[in-house]
């Protein structure tokens, strides 16, 4: 009796160990209520047309892609906004299984996660007050003032013109501080992807501010996983081909712009 005793118990604690020493290796992902694999998404909701709040809900070009690939692929999805400086760690530290936020693919983050196939060709642009007639390209950023969004692709622009012009640059967690830097006349410049800042101008005519001088690149948004994720990666990059294939794609994207890309 004892010996069984002990062999139960026994079991009892190599499941037990076993459990706990495989819980530090699982990502965010559950079971959803429906059965199906549940992934969570982290996301920057204060980056319209792609992810906003509007009657207490998320909503935006980001936000329909991830939810219509989750039905074609027949996952389901959890939306975690937050700062985007944060999203990329918390992928990497498995919070998230996931992210779609406007994400810019380049070889640095190539380093520490993997992409779906592009899903949106963006590019950055300069931006000032619609009085602004000093600036009108890159040439023209000597000694001025350059505020930027921590984390992002305009971040690593701005480094690079603000050491190649003089120029200094200001750091800030989201984009509507960023822009109100600019509007209240204590930065003289800001850089965000275009289609953003052309939504924000025609939507927010109030907001007084203009694009100058050409794109500064030709940024490709990809939706991000964990490096070695292949399982998922390969779900969303098959999710988005079907959606363009069945015109969903375009559907969402003419829902917040005038124009495809």
């Amino acid at each position: 009796m004892k010996k069984l005793m002990f062999a139960v118990v026994s079991s009892l604690l190599a499941l037990t160990v076993s459990a706990c020493g495989t819980g530090t290796d699982q990502a965010a992902s559950t079971s959803g209520q429906s059965g199906a694999q549940k992934y969570v998404f982290g996301t920057d909701a204060t980056y319209p047309p792609f992810e906003f709040e509007k009657d207490g809900k998320y909503v935006g070009i980001d936000i329909d892609l991830i939810n219509a690939i989750a039905k074609e692929e027949g996952f389901e999805v959890e939306i975690k906004p937050m700062d985007f400086k944060g999203i990329i760690p918390a992928v990497q530290a498995k919070q998230l299984d996931g992210a779609i936020a406007g994400i810019s693919i380049n070889d640095k983050r190539k380093e520490v996660l993997d992409f779906s196939e592009p899903y949106y060709q963006a590019g950055l642009s300069l931006v000032v007050r619609e009085d602004n007639t000093t600036i009108n390209g890159e040439a023209d950023l000597a000694g001025k003032t350059i505020a930027i969004k921590k984390g992002t692709t305009g971040a690593t622009f701005a480094d690079e013109l603000g050491k190649k012009y003089g120029a200094t640059v200001k750091y800030f967690d989201d984009s509507p501080s960023m822009f109100q830097e600019v509007q209240n006349g204590n930065a003289d410049v800001t850089i965000e992807d275009y289609p953003v800042i052309s939504y924000k101008i025609t939507v927010d005519p109030a907001s007084k501010l203009k694009i100058v001088g050409d794109r500064l690149n030709g940024d490709h948004y990809g939706i991000a996983v964990l490096k070695g994720n292949k399982e998922l990666q390969d779900k969303l990059t098959s999710g988005l081909k079907k959606l363009k294939e069945n015109g969903k794609y375009d559907e969402i994207i003419n829902t917040y712009l005038s124009t495809k890309k």
